[in-house]
């Protein structure tokens, strides 16, 4: 068992990496990400992605409840080919994690290349992939995870409402700058897409799901709906090609247009009836621009031409629907209806020094904090200490100095026994375990500041 992919494939793999896109990421807007295996440090909220890992199956099994049948996120559920599961890394991060059927993809090192090579994208209109898992016969993606479903759930099977018009002008705008972007990063091929691999993030902005960027397996089917929505070249020759994407795209934008899945033949028959209003959702009630949704039809017609080499490229979809956006300066989850997780306040009061370092995570000013202050929680005040939130003290007093005595000496094992597992485990490198209990502190911080207990 073990990784199938050997230290010399990641370190290559990443070298490129770097070479090829350093130029390129520095202008590209970006979402946040994390991962914790065989990668860089943790970024913060705002920084750069964290660089693409290879996971471990024991890290995966651990942030999906064992692959339970309760983090299934995929449309169809347990009928799903290849299942799509919800997850949550040791440090807090939700993701993706796509669990391909056994034997998918039987040659580890063709699977860890296509990974890495959908790995090496960013963009802000991508729900990106930020590891793989290669062990044994497992095969798995893990991607960034969109809280907020997908646009065939928002268009076919809503409860409260359906989605606005200008909001349905920003799915379509985004998509084509996502698919844009993947085009000129040299991976224009996307798989079966439609509106089941279009995500809503935490702020309600639709993404496209890296997942499509690879096939479900090594020799199988790029296609998985309908054959009524396939490209036409594809049933001659079973072969996607960047003109393959843009007829799927056509077919994103009728659900779109109508609410509802409309085989692409009779759209155009409809189109070129003038029979438009007809095709229209009636569930928008006629709140519509008559003008930019002629212009939509006329784009979606484009893109269903016949001929591959007839329909628009994505440069061209991305400059006709740029200036067709509505509602520019309203926020996707206000038109999209969906309640966002307000930010936590500043508490009312500053931190203490003790919470500054732990949020910092300074171990250093920590334990100069220790040895300055004397342990003063031990005179009797209730002021919240060190060692009430790691609990791993037997004796409070004397065995902390003890580790005083053992810390300046470096001798860690007796330091360990003695001070807080978090900065024992620190400065032994343990960088992961030592991040959860600071973390932990800076939330019993803020706890005690919500309390008002004076610093």
């Amino acid at each position: 068992m073990g990784s199938c992919c050997s230290s010399e494939l990641a370190e290559t793999q990443l070298e490129k990496q770097k070479h090829q896109h350093a130029n390129h990421q520095q202008h590209q807007p970006q979402r946040a990400s994390f991962s914790l295996h065989h990668a860089a440090p943790l970024a913060a909220v705002g920084d750069a992605p964290a660089a693409f890992a290879e996971f471990s199956l024991a890290e995966l099994k651990a942030a999906t409840g064992g692959f339970s049948s309760d983090n299934i996120v995929s449309e169809s559920g347990e009928k799903a080919p290849n299942l799509v599961y919800k997850g949550r890394l040791q440090n807090r991060t939700w993701i993706a994690v796509k669990k391909f059927t056994r034997m998918a993809w039987p040659d580890p090192k063709q699977f860890a290349e296509e990974a890495w090579g959908v790995g090496k994208l960013r963009h802000r209109r991508l729900a990106n992939l930020i590891g793989y898992c290669c062990d044994g016969d497992e095969r798995l993606l893990v991607a960034e995870y969109m809280p907020n479903d997908t646009l065939a759930k928002h268009l076919f099977h809503w409860e409260n409402q359906t989605i606005e018009w200008a909001m349905r002008l920003r799915v379509a705008f985004y998509i084509a700058e996502a698919l844009e972007y993947c085009s000129n990063e040299g991976r224009p091929l996307y798989h079966d897409l439609n509106a089941y691999r279009v995500l809503f993030d935490e702020d309600g902005d639709p993404c496209l799901s890296c997942f499509g960027l690879m096939k479900n397996s090594r020799d199988g089917k790029s296609y998985s709906t309908n054959l009524a929505y396939t490209p036409p070249e594809y049933l001659t020759n079973g072969r996607v090609t960047p003109e393959s994407v843009i007829f799927s795209f056509g077919t994103v934008l009728l659900d779109l247009l109508s609410g509802k899945r409309i085989p692409p033949s009779h759209a155009l028959d409809m189109i070129r009836g003038k029979n438009i209003l007809l095709l229209m959702d009636s569930h928008l009630e006629g709140n519509f621009s008559t003008e930019e949704a002629t212009a939509l039809v006329d784009l979606a017609s484009r893109c269903l031409q016949y001929e591959p080499r007839e329909r628009p490229s994505t440069k061209d979809l991305v400059a006709t629907l740029a200036p067709l956006q509505p509602k520019s300066e309203v926020p996707s989850h206000v038109m999209l209806g969906i309640s966002k997780e307000e930010e936590t306040p500043a508490p009312q009061h500053p931190l203490s020094p003790m919470g500054e370092a732990c949020s910092r995570m300074d171990l250093t000013a920590i334990h100069q904090i220790l040895v300055m202050t004397h342990y003063r929680d031990d005179e009797g005040t209730n002021e919240l200490s060190f060692q009430e939130w790691t609990q791993q003290m037997k004796d409070m007093l004397d065995a902390r100095k003890r580790g005083d005595y053992a810390f300046r000496d470096k001798d860690f094992k007796t330091a360990i026994d003695c001070y807080t597992q978090a900065v024992a485990l620190a400065k032994l490198n343990m960088h992961s375990d030592a991040a959860d209990m600071l973390n932990e502190a800076a939330g019993l911080e803020e706890k005690r500041q919500r309390g008002g207990k004076g610093t």
